[in-house]
């Protein structure tokens, strides 16, 4: 009995052990997943944990990496910290010395963060780092996890041109206007047409004046483009479904048009006379320039197109004035002076989210990427590469470029509120069209049923009816002088 009890406390004894292990493998694992960030400077955190520790240079530009307190936070952090968690190694952030980005120097040694790789001070670069030919040369990317080009950066009061004489007819563009006098012309000529047609609205032509003349249709079609009444007023029920399709025309063409035209005047965001990099160097009033060292600078240096070329030679012979050494003082040099920037166009919509009066022009060349730099034969560039991918295709890096490019500046665009072309409003058109064709047919139906009991009580044909009714409201002018003529003479 007592064998018994001693080995039934021991089993329950083990059991409980096995337990309480188990619980605390699993705190651990939960732990190494969750890769404590990095201090700023050289801290490394959980380093006898066991797991491998890279040392990761970065730059600090917004929103990607900035300093908060004695943290580093933005984009590249959380996407550090994303990788980190996935590949299960744990980081040290130093930020680049010289505070570039990686070029080529004078001695044929390499600058900046590429440099730093290079020298082993480094293993990876998560930074906008842009992926060129000549760092794939001495370095390897992993795949991009951004995708970017270069674009121009400008202020508004500098790029925006005086405002039009004519910016009343702003909201709409010129197809737009030409369809609107289209419909307005064809609509009033229908009200014309069926009111003459109608008899309903004019059931004695030899004796009754029409009061829908042409003149007077026209007179009321552009009162329901005022949303003002206008006689005459119509009363065949062909006459009426014109005027109803048209007053519904106007009232929406009206709305669309005060909406855009008072965000166009919100906005003040013209057409921008700087539209292509081909404007910008034909233009004498803005300096224009780029990051010294940077990538877009090599790229204008290598290009072929001649305005490329004509754009590298202009930075190159006053590279002492234009050329700047952070994204920040470019943004700030755009705001206070006559300067386009020329740069990454993902970190442009980012500044011009920001500051409300600063603007990007339309054109974007040079598709370009942003990639995590490793040294070449480095074991991390693939398993790197591989995270990156599945970020991508799980919307993770959606959400980090959602998070850190959040707009503080409701500010219209030209890009959004552009002049209305006619496919936008072109459902209105076919409404129009439709009830036109309603109210045409309404009144042949009205001028049929009529014909038909006039055909009965004479004993005609109702086609023959019908035909000599149509002649006569259409031919009513002539028939009416003949016959005041003769009566003018008798009365002589």
């Amino acid at each position: 009995m007592d064998k018994g009890l001693h080995f039934t406390i021991c089993v329950v004894t083990t059991v409980l052990l096995l337990r309480e292990s188990s619980q605390a493998g699993e705190e651990n694992d939960a732990e190494v997943l969750a890769a404590p960030k990095s201090g700023f400077g050289t801290d490394s955190r959980g380093a006898a944990e066991g797991l491998p520790t890279l040392t990761v240079t970065t730059i600090l530009e917004d929103p990607y990496v900035m300093v908060r307190g004695a943290e580093l936070e933005g984009y590249c952090m959380d996407l550090l910290g994303a990788l980190a968690g996935m590949l299960r190694f744990q980081y040290r952030v130093k930020v680049v010395g010289d505070g570039q980005y990686g070029a080529v120097a004078a001695g044929g040694n390499w600058t900046g963060m590429i440099g730093e790789i290079l020298r082993r001070e480094a293993d990876i670069a998560v930074a906008p780092l842009t992926v060129t030919s000549a760092r794939e040369e001495v370095v390897s990317f992993t795949t991009p996890f951004l995708q970017t080009g270069i674009g121009i950066l400008l202020r508004k009061d500098t790029a925006s041109q005086d405002i039009s004489f004519f910016h009343f007819l702003s909201p709409f563009s010129k197809e737009t206007w030409t369809a609107l006098l289209f419909a307005y012309l064809l609509t009033c000529f229908c009200l014309f047409l069926v009111a003459r047609l109608s008899p309903c609205e004019w059931n004695e032509p030899k004796n009754e004046e029409n009061h829908f003349t042409f003149l007077n249709s026209l007179w009321f079609g552009a009162g329901a483009l005022a949303l003002q009444g206008a006689t005459p007023r119509p009363q065949a029920l062909s006459v009426r479904v014109i005027a109803v399709v048209w007053w519904l025309f106007t009232l929406a063409l009206l709305a669309a048009y005060i909406a855009n035209f008072t965000a166009l005047l919100s906005s003040g965001s013209e057409q921008l006379p700087i539209q292509t990099f081909e404007d910008l160097v034909k233009q004498r009033n803005l300096e224009f320039g780029t990051l010294e060292g940077s990538s877009t600078f090599y790229y204008f240096k290598n290009s072929k197109n001649p305005i490329h070329q004509m754009i590298y030679e202009y930075m190159e012979k006053r590279r002492e004035h234009v050329l700047v050494k952070t994204y920040q003082e470019a943004v700030q040099r755009v705001m206070d002076s006559n300067y386009a920037f020329i740069g990454e166009s993902i970190s442009q919509d980012l500044a011009a989210a920001r500051h409300c009066n600063l603007v990007r022009a339309p054109e974007v060349i040079g598709a370009r990427g942003f990639g995590i730099a490793t040294t070449q034969a480095s074991p991390w560039t693939k398993p790197l590469s591989i995270a990156v991918l599945k970020l991508r295709e799980s919307g993770d890096l959606d959400y980090l470029r959602n998070k850190w490019w959040e707009s503080s500046c409701l500010r219209q665009s030209r890009e959004r509120w552009g002049p209305l072309e006619p496919p936008a409003l072109g459902g209105l058109f076919l409404t129009l069209g439709i009830g036109l064709a309603l109210g045409v047919l309404a009144a042949l139906a009205e001028l049929s049923s009529s014909s038909r009991r006039t055909a009965t009580h004479a004993k005609k044909s109702c086609c023959s009816v019908f035909t000599e009714e149509i002649c006569t409201r259409l031919r009513i002018k002539g028939t009416a002088r003949q016959s005041q003529e003769p009566s003018g003479k008798a009365n002589a």
